[in-house]
């Protein structure tokens, strides 16, 4: 039987073109003309077509959701330039790139890691290995040195949150002059930073130490069950709660996303939350679905985890608009050290002419 050939644009085919590097006028046309490429090319290509929209919505509200050793991988300034150009208006990383960025803020220094020094000679030296990075114990210390006096100078008769906590740290961060940091240009742009997981982290361990060494009554003691009968005064629910309010507010949504984790999935929660409590009150709150999406993360969708679980399995789960109500979604699986910074390159060239010549 004779094949019936078709012609892909009488079928409404989106034709491809070859990249001709010598006709690209800097990054935002590069990638504007990777989006007609394949594979890899083309989903950073599309990445920069939806992420420029959301930049360009002025309504939407862009979460910012960091997994992954960032901040040791040395892209603090790249978030940094998210929080100054105003693409992101709400932060929710992990602990560790948050104390890693502070390490780096007050003077610490990331080393390239020396593969013929053995593990347990790094340990010894104090030399804490994150794949082929070295961070030093002595940065850890000197970074706990500011959480321990930001901690000293909070009631601890009250209750408090990891967002609370960054904004003091980043406030200190401004006084003292160590800038750019994570924290320090959040507290500046008045943008709050959430930890879910906070006691995964050093900021956590951190608070641990100074709430239980701090107290006289646990000096010398060596009852195991003695030193760990309390707890300082946290709760995470205010986190979530101002997090809710602030999502509930915005005229639409978008979520920029490095990883997965505990940041992507507690930030994705809060239509659920929104939905279940809704159906316990009488006056029933707008369902804050995200209207946009742009993803970097390697990790494949056949795992079933959340961090490489795709948009539209979230579609499922009432956590984003579909494309059938306007939801635009890209998502480009590589190292984030590779694209994170080339797309946010092309975005701020595209806003600002002068970084393209």
């Amino acid at each position: 039987m004779p094949r019936n050939l078709h012609d892909g644009r009488d079928d409404g085919l989106q034709p491809l073109e070859s990249l001709d590097l010598r006709q690209t006028k800097g990054f935002a046309d590069m990638l504007h003309r990777m989006s007609r490429t394949a594979f890899g090319g083309r989903e950073l290509g599309e990445a920069y077509e939806v992420f420029s929209a959301m930049a360009a919505d002025a309504s939407c509200t862009i979460v910012v959701t960091v997994s992954g050793a960032m901040t040791v991988g040395k892209m603090g300034r790249v978030l940094c330039e998210m929080i100054d150009s105003r693409l992101a208006h709400l932060i929710v990383s992990t602990g560790a790139i948050l104390a890693h960025g502070l390490s780096e803020a007050v003077g610490g220094v990331h080393y390239k890691h020396d593969p013929h020094i053995p593990d347990k000679q790094l340990y010894e030296w104090g030399y804490n290995r994150v794949y082929d990075t070295v961070e030093m114990e002595a940065n850890l210390r000197r970074a706990q040195e500011t959480i321990d006096e930001v901690l000293a100078g909070l009631d601890p008769s009250l209750p408090t949150c990891s967002s609370e906590i960054n904004r003091q740290i980043g406030r200190r961060l401004v006084e003292e002059g160590q800038m750019p940091s994570i924290l320090g240009c959040a507290y500046r742009r008045g943008v709050p930073v959430y930890v879910p997981a906070f006691t995964d982290s050093e900021l956590g361990l951190v608070m641990a130490q100074h709430f239980l060494g701090n107290d006289p009554a646990r000096a010398g003691q060596t009852d195991r069950d003695a030193i760990f009968s309390a707890a300082p005064a946290y709760n995470p629910f205010l986190d979530l709660h101002d997090y809710a309010r602030r999502a509930v507010a915005a005229q639409r949504l978008g979520v920029f996303t490095i990883g997965g984790g505990v940041p992507r999935n507690w930030a994705q929660q809060a239509a659920p939350l929104v939905e279940g409590l809704n159906r316990r009150l009488r006056h029933p709150l707008p369902v804050p679905r995200f209207k946009y999406g742009v993803r970097i993360c390697p990790e494949p969708a056949h795992w079933g985890g959340l961090s490489g679980c795709t948009y539209a399995e979230g579609v499922s789960w009432g956590k984003f608009l579909s494309p059938e109500e306007g939801g635009r979604f890209a998502e480009v699986h590589c190292d984030a050290t590779i694209a994170w910074p080339l797309l946010m390159r092309a975005v701020l060239e595209s806003r600002d002419d002068s970084l393209s010549r």
